[in-house]
């Protein structure tokens, strides 16, 4: 199955590179290219692509009111946002309207490959480090008034909301392997049913909901 991404930049030739990069690849083909925010809704509603690489900071409609129309218009896309610093606050805004994780714009290709496959298959490109530095930032929000989560969070086994736990702390598979001493795989399929269970769209909505329901006001310790 080929995944079809929509390109949204206001320079040219980050567009060219980005489809340049993802053209060499026999699963993934670029369907458009947008260079505002209003040309990437009204391609996304025409086109329906599986991910759009969303930049954040354009002309008009910026990335952020982008992702939230496309995300509201399109609920089967999901947007992976572009951003030249990693504490952006365009990009945790873009998070918080609803995009599936954000990269920086100098990212290997072979990391900006893999986000794209990750996000279209349903997950997060969301590393550790920016995970825990978007808890950070939004710890007063996220800890203020929250929703009661009580029996969403009854729907899961106890090892389930173990690996919830975690992925609230902002540890990735990997660590969090090490830590429940599982193999990662099967954290993975813990997570899947975590996100099918609480009707999550993805692991950046299950670290909010893991610190709206104060699992992780203390951290796990990460293995020695």
């Amino acid at each position: 199955m080929t995944i079809r991404v929509l390109v949204a930049d206001d320079e040219a030739l980050l567009r060219l590179a980005f489809s340049t990069v993802l053209a060499a690849e026999s699963d993934l083909t670029t369907v458009g290219e947008a260079a505002d925010g209003d040309q990437a809704v009204e391609l996304a509603a025409r086109l329906r692509p599986d991910v759009v690489l969303m930049d954040v900071r354009m002309p008009g409609t910026d990335g952020i009111e982008a992702t939230r129309r496309i995300i509201r218009t399109c609920p089967r896309t999901r947007v992976l946002v572009l951003t030249t610093f990693d504490l952006d606050e365009y990009a945790f805004a873009a998070l918080a309207a609803g995009a599936s994780g954000f990269l920086l714009k100098n990212t290997r290709p072979g990391e900006l490959l893999t986000a794209v496959r990750e996000v279209a298959a349903g997950g997060g490109a969301l590393s550790p480090r920016i995970t825990r530095r978007l808890i950070d930032r939004h710890r007063p929000h996220l800890t203020a008034a929250p929703p009661d989560h009580r029996e969403r969070l009854a729907r899961l086994s106890a090892r389930e909301r173990e690996v919830l736990t975690h992925v609230g702390a902002g540890l990735s598979n990997a660590e969090i392997a090490t830590a429940l001493r599982l193999a990662e795989a099967t954290v993975k399929s813990h997570l899947g049913r975590i996100l099918q269970k609480l009707d999550l769209r993805d692991r950046v909505q299950a670290v909010v909901l893991a610190h709206e329901s104060r699992l992780v006001e203390r951290r796990p310790v990460p293995p020695p």
